[in-house]
């Protein structure tokens, strides 16, 4: 069977939302997540919050984005912890945005949020 299933996905975008809901959200590298809060043209400050619930209500299975199985932290804070990132069309920022996070404890940790950087392919 090949990780994540659509039910664990689903499972985790659920926790995801509970996390966030709860006001539990973390960041593993604030000074990237805020320069790029600046290119998505938010507040980090005023409205992480927010964009955070918005995403995770527009995210399916579907937009499954990470590697199979999920790849795992490496970060000292949240090592070994499994990383979902998923691609996403987002209308609050009328273009496809890129988010990873990971879960810990009812903890939503966030390890990036910017504008989706597909890979280009080699010609």
């Amino acid at each position: 069977m090949q990780r994540p299933s659509h039910k664990e996905l689903y499972s985790k975008i659920r926790e995801a939302r509970k996390a966030v809901a709860s006001g539990s959200v973390l960041l593993l590298e604030q000074e990237a997540i805020a320069q790029d809060a600046i290119d998505l043209e938010y507040d980090i400050g005023d409205e992480l919050f927010d964009v955070l619930i918005k995403l995770l209500n527009e995210t399916s299975t579907n937009h499954y984005a990470g590697s199979r199985p999920p790849q795992r932290s490496y970060e000292r804070e949240i090592e070994g912890l499994e990383l979902f990132a998923f691609a996403v069309q987002s209308s609050r920022f009328n273009c496809r945005v890129y988010y990873k996070f990971a879960l810990a404890q009812g903890a939503f940790w966030l390890l990036s949020l910017h504008q989706d950087r597909p890979l280009k392919e080699e010609k």
